[in-house]
Order: C-alpha cells, then structure tokens, then sequence
C-alpha cells in the first residue's frame, strides 16, 4: 500500500500553483464570516442553524444590486431541526416566504423511522435513528468542512475542527451537486410551514422504504459517478492525450504544469442507501497502516464499531486517541436519561481500555481525554504518520465519529487530504501538535487502491499556502495542539477509580443495548 500513487489516483480535476487551505479548531477564528458576505451561491447542509447571523446575511445578500443572481440551498434534518417550538425551521421560513424563488429549504428524513416507531418515539430521541449529519459550508468556489452544526456554543465554547479551501471549484461542484442530491430525495419545506416530497420522489417514511432507499441510492451515485467520469477524462486528457506536449517541450515554451502534490479525496457514508465509501476507506487506513505509523484518532463520542476497534487492536500501527472527558461531553448535566450519556461513553472506554490491557497493548495505543473548563468537546478527525516521519501525510476531517450511527444510521461527509507539499504537512502537523516539526524531505508513499471507489477532486497544486481571516491561520502560530493534545490527560487504569469516572449498574446493563444509537 505505502509505495506510490497509482495513475488510477492521479486524476484531479484541477492543477495549480497553490492550494489554498486553513485549518482551525477554535471558535473565535470564525472562518465564515469573511465568506459569508460574498455569497453569489450558496449550498449548506447542516444539524442546526444559528438564530440571527445566518439569516441577517443571507437577507442583506438577498437584498443586494443583482438579487436574482443568488441562490440558496440549505439542507436539514427534519428531526433536528423540527424540535421544539422554536427552531432552525421556523427561522428560515420568513426567508423562504420573502425569497421562494431563490431559497430552497430541503428536510431529509431517514427512511428508517416510519410507522408506529415514528409515532412513539419523542423528539430528541427520534433523531438516535437516523440523521442527515453532513457539515457542508458552500459559498461560490469556496468551501468549509467540519464536524460543527452552526449553533451558538460552536461558536464560544465547544471545540471542533474546520476546514476552508479556498477557490477549489471542483470540491465546491461535488460538494453543491451532492447536498442538491440529497435535497432532491429529502422533503421540501413550503411557504406554510408543511413538507412535500419532490415531485416524482417516493416519500421517505410514508412510501414503500426498499423503492425510496433505490432512488436515494441512484440519485446520489449518479453524483459520485460523474465526478468520477469528469477525473477520469481530465486524467486522460492530461497524462495521455496524444497531442500534449512532454513536459521538457512544455517547459521550454514556458507553459510547464507543476505536477500535483496534493490530493482531495470526498469521503461520502450513506449506509441506509448502500453508499459506505467513508467505512471502507477509513478500514483500509486501520487495516494497512504499516508498523512504525502512527495514527492519531480523536472523537467527541468514543463509541468504535466492532470492526473498528478490533483493526485498532489487531494491526501494528501506533494509536493515539483522543476523546472528551466526562464533564465536557455535550450531554453532561442533561436531564432525565441523557444524563447518563456520559456515564455509557465512561462505560465503553473502560471496556475499550482493559481490552488495550489484557492484550499488552498499552504502549502502542494510548487514550487520553480532553478536558477543559466551560467546554465541550465535539472534535473528530483522524491524522497518519508514515514510519520515519515526523509530518503528517494524511487527514480526514468532517462530519463522522467513527461510531456505529456514523458509519450505519446517519448520512455523513468528509475529505482525505492527501499531501507531499511539506508546508502544507507542517500545517496538518500543527493541527494536531504545537511542536515544531523537523525539517526534513520525504515523499509521499500512500494509496488507497483497493478501495475501489474514489478518485481525488480538485486543488491540487506545488505548495501550499494558508488562506483566512489572517494571522489566525498561519502555521507557525496555531494553538490547536494547545486545544487538543496538551489540553488533554492520559488514560491509565487510575482514571477509571476517580468520582467521575463511576458508572450505576444500571448504565451498565443498558449501555450494550443502546450503544448503537449514539
């Protein structure tokens, strides 16, 4: 696996002398704001949406000197964004009832929550079925991934990761005919304040499930397959056509192309449609991780997949998790049986850790817990060390948890970034460490061929440069490692004897049965 790019990976979309990339994980950078007021074009898919921000910039966009030039599509959860008398639905419909030709509200309810279930189970709790949990921030050709909903604690003081890139026209395409796709196969949302299904699609929990979860399936795949199609035309064109010049008689003309250095992967999981291209990919790296790698793993909700937890235990790679302390779990202090959600994760992370134990592990994968006064802990992502190398090659970043609802209920999204570029693995570093990396050459030695089902997107380029509201994003003064690693404990078997890591019995009992919806 770790020897070349095959040619069936070299096919971006696009080639250029930079990409254009910021990483951050503290609220208080922002990274919308500076895009939010240059919207010509606008795809969002989202859990919740915040109440004034969104709506006071989308109406003074809608409102400017061509109104007629902006369309918006925002993409919600019914469930979540149904709750309550007060939500992200009822915010928007002034919106759609000002613009209705230029707004589109579109709810994707799961197919799996239909018939008496649907009508027994209570809000909040009927969302442990299934989700749209995608986190995609379109605006014209830029485009922001990320584990955050648009909420107001997102932006204070619940800690997660993002992603601007920055005039990458084919990710932003993808990503735009994607979040259409599951729009088109979703519920749209009227004048009124009602739902219908568009026009010709099977209703997602009153039509027969087998036909809607087809169409689904078709209506998304047509996506995937052709931005696939268009790579591998450009691929050709690019690497074969007969009529291009070598690179020696481009170069003498002036016209030499700098060969790409970095690849973006879209990484799309939509189990209840047959479509687990971020499950199988996550596998391979699990599975072909070479001794010597080092993979650093961080989720808000540490609630591994069997299939998961025995390639962490069973491959030869290094493992460092990072995952939320009991007190800045976004359930901590909730009332009723939310309360104990806490306790369960404490629950699954003991037995996680006496696993690590019993099979002599505990120097190759290591636990430690975020912890941090007045925050919650919401980050997710996944970065790998080549053997030898103190620079990241890779990372994923986006919507899924590597729990059992991310890879089996929920609809998620999100990117590998794939690098040799060495400023842009000082960055990726940086996200995940303070430390300074040392400061030597090496190539980029990964593929993923096996897996059968991506091809890289655009911005692909020979450096790396930083884009965003200024110094914030620069390399060489991030403080995301402060925010994560260093603000983090390790995990020993005297973590699990203090107060707050004691779990009732009967959180115990119940935690097998219900670990599968969330």
């Amino acid at each position: 696996m770790w020897d070349s790019i095959p040619e069936r990976w070299d096919h971006a979309l696009s080639r250029r002398q930079t990409l254009n990339y910021c990483a951050t994980q503290a609220p208080q950078e922002r990274l919308s704001e500076p895009v939010l007021d240059k919207w010509t074009d606008a795809r969002l898919g989202w859990g919740q949406v915040p109440v004034d921000c969104l709506e006071s910039t989308l109406e003074k966009s809608l409102q400017a000197k061509f109104p007629s030039d902006l369309k918006v599509s925002i993409l919600l959860d019914f469930t979540r964004g149904s709750r309550g008398r007060k939500n992200s639905r009822t915010m928007l419909l002034p919106l759609l009832q000002r613009f209705p030709e230029q707004v589109r509200v579109s709810l994707f309810h799961t197919p799996n929550l239909r018939g008496l279930l649907r009508l027994l189970i209570p809000e909040r709790f009927n969302e442990t079925i299934g989700l749209q949990h995608m986190k995609v921030y379109l605006f014209d050709n830029n485009v922001i991934l990320s584990g955050a909903n648009l909420s107001d604690s997102y932006f204070t003081n619940r800690q997660d990761r993002y992603v601007f890139l920055q005039d990458c026209a084919e990710i932003a395409d993808f990503f735009t005919e994607l979040v259409d796709a599951v729009g088109d196969v979703s519920l749209q949302l009227q004048g009124d304040d009602t739902v219908r299904a568009v026009e010709g699609m099977v209703h997602p929990y009153k039509g027969d499930r087998a036909a809607y979860c087809r169409a689904a399936n078709k209506r998304v795949m047509d996506v995937i397959n052709s931005a696939r199609a268009r790579q591998q035309v450009l691929h050709a064109q690019t690497f074969h056509g007969d009529s291009l010049l070598t690179q020696e008689d481009a170069a003498a003309a002036g016209d030499r192309r700098p060969a790409p250095d970095t690849w973006i992967y879209p990484l799309i999981q939509m189990k209840p449609f047959e479509i687990q291209i971020d499950e199988i990919v996550t596998e391979t790296l699990l599975t072909e991780a070479e001794r010597g790698a080092k993979v650093y793993l961080t989720t808000g909700y540490f609630n591994l997949t069997q299939a998961y937890m025995d390639l962490v235990l069973g491959t030869r790679a290094e493992y460092q998790i990072l995952l939320a302390s009991p007190e800045v779990n976004g359930f901590f202090g909730a009332k009723g049986v939310a309360g104990a959600i806490p306790a369960a994760y404490v629950h699954i992370e003991r037995q996680f850790y006496r696993a690590v134990c019993s099979l002599g592990q505990q120097e190759r994968v290591r636990l430690q817990e975020y912890w941090r006064r007045g925050w919650t802990f919401h980050a997710k992502g996944l970065w790998l060390y080549l053997a030898g190398s103190s620079l990241p090659c890779l990372t994923l970043i986006g919507s899924p948890n590597f729990g059992y609802r991310s890879v089996h209920r929920d609809l998620e999204a999100q990117i590998a970034i794939v690098t040799e570029s060495r400023a842009l693995q000082q960055q990726l570093h940086q996200g995940r460490s303070k430390r300074s990396p040392e400061r030597r050459s090496w190539g980029l030695r990964g593929s993923l061929t096996h897996s059968g089902w991506l091809s890289p997107l655009g911005c692909t380029g020979r450096r790396a440069q930083v884009a965003g509201p200024g110094p914030t994003c620069s390399p060489w003064k991030t403080q995301e490692q402060e925010r994560l690693y260093l603000r983090s404990g390790a995990v020993s078997s005297a973590t699990f004897e203090q107060p707050s890591r004691q779990v009732k019995l009967w959180v115990k009992l119940v935690t097998p049965l219900i670990k599968n919806f969330f």
